[in-house]
């Protein structure tokens, strides 16, 4: 490896491999180099197998390519270079009588093209500089494409789980909010959903994937799909449940996955509310007096123990007015502030007691926003929170609020 001269501290540093196999021509470029005050590390192979190493190993920010090597010529040579190492700038050197070989080495992906014996210090000098700029700029693209391509498939995603309630004549008002646990992530396992059945009925869930990530994720729309298709179907209870199990290990393959839910049905008429809690914790109800976490019978996670069907019902009677949150333990699992204990359901209740009575999506916005600040960031888990508003008084609604029509 050679070094180039020393120049300002601060003048960019060019990683360079010369693949040539001339050692004359090899020498003239390497002085050539040294004259044009550049700050440099050159390294030099005779084979574009030698080069393969050099390519596969720290950064290369340009590549100075003889058309003809003893292993590789022609347009095959650049694009073989491409191939190991695309975001690298790549000039070709080519020869005196190679009029159209520069031409078509630049086509095939080279940045530049130089002619031996025509190449002065000041040449080589802006042809390095720009041919590496073009390359830097080309890489940013790229980056920039794939990051709106990743952006946009996470929103479709997002959407799944996500949906738009399906309601009809119910007069409920649906809040929801989903947060990812995963710093900068759009995606995780937590899911939701809200539909009208056609008997009237109002039909909820939330539930949460174990672990993190795509697999999750994708596992989580997976079972809300199917938790819709099914529940307007007509499926209900322990019949919805086992279905949602079936499919869990069906689509989790060989990944041990499970899944907590809630499912409710609430009926206005008979001002009721029907639970099935699959390894998941109860709703909290709100009522003019307050709010209290509901006591309901509980049943074991989807994936735990298949085909074991153990998910009995409760009902639960409804006041005239109130609210029923949902919601996956993010909420809960957080600390509590300056201790390092959990803020667990009697501090989410103790802080819900100091919250204003505020419209419900500026209430479940602060709550989570409370608790956030709270955890102070020593906890990260995905988040999802569906609260049903009925009896409400007849107004705007806020952003993010779903009402259906009256």
């Amino acid at each position: 490896m050679t070094t180039g001269p020393e120049t300002a501290p601060d003048a960019p540093m060019y990683r360079i491999l010369l693949i040539e196999d001339d050692q004359g021509d090899a020498l003239l470029v390497e002085e050539l180099l040294y004259d044009t005050g550049l700050r440099f590390e050159l390294t030099t192979r005779t084979t574009l197998a030698e080069a393969r190493t050099e390519l596969a190993g720290a950064p290369i920010d340009c590549v100075l390519l003889d058309l003809h090597l003893p292993d590789v010529s022609g347009i095959d040579a650049v694009a073989a270079v491409r191939a190991l190492a695309p975001h690298t700038a790549v000039i070709v050197l080519t020869g005196l009588s190679e009029a159209q070989a520069g031409t078509d080495a630049m086509a095939a992906g080279a940045q530049d093209y130089l002619v031996k014996g025509k190449v002065e210090a000041d040449l080589l000098h802006r042809t390095v500089r720009y041919a590496v700029y073009r390359s830097q700029t080309e890489r940013a693209s790229s980056e920039a494409q794939a990051s709106r391509l990743r952006a946009e498939e996470n929103a479709r995603l997002e959407r799944g789980l996500l949906p738009q309630p399906m309601l009809d004549t119910s007069t409920v008002r649906v809040t929801s909010r989903y947060l990812p646990g995963a710093a900068m992530a759009l995606l995780g396992g937590d899911f939701l959903d809200v539909v009208e059945g056609d008997d009237g009925l109002l039909h909820a869930v939330v539930g949460d994937v174990s672990g993190h990530g795509p697999d999750a994720a994708a596992l989580g729309v997976c079972l809300r799909i199917a938790w819709r298709s099914l529940v307007l179907g007509g499926h209900r209870g322990e019949d919805l449940l086992h279905l949602m199990e079936r499919i869990l290990i069906a689509e989790r393959g060989d990944q041990q996955l499970f899944a907590t839910c809630t499912l409710l049905t609430l009926d206005q008429d008979t001002a009721t509310a029907t639970l099935h809690l699959a390894g998941h914790h109860e709703p909290l109800l709100t009522t003019a007096e307050g709010t209290r976490e509901l006591s309901a019978a509980h049943g074991i996670a989807l994936g735990i123990v298949p085909g074991l069907r153990s998910w009995p019902s409760t009902v639960i009677p409804l006041p005239a007015t109130g609210a029923l949150t949902l919601y996956t333990d993010g909420l809960t699992e957080g600390h509590n502030g300056a201790t390092n204990e959990r803020l667990g359901v009697e501090g989410l209740l103790t802080l819900i007691g100091t919250l204003p009575s505020a419209d419900p999506a500026a209430h479940v916005d602060l709550l989570i926003k409370e608790t956030h600040e709270l955890n102070a960031g020593r906890h990260s888990d995905d988040l999802a929170v569906l609260r049903l508003d009925w009896g409400v008084r007849p107004g705007a609604d806020a952003e993010g609020t779903q009402r259906t029509r009256s």
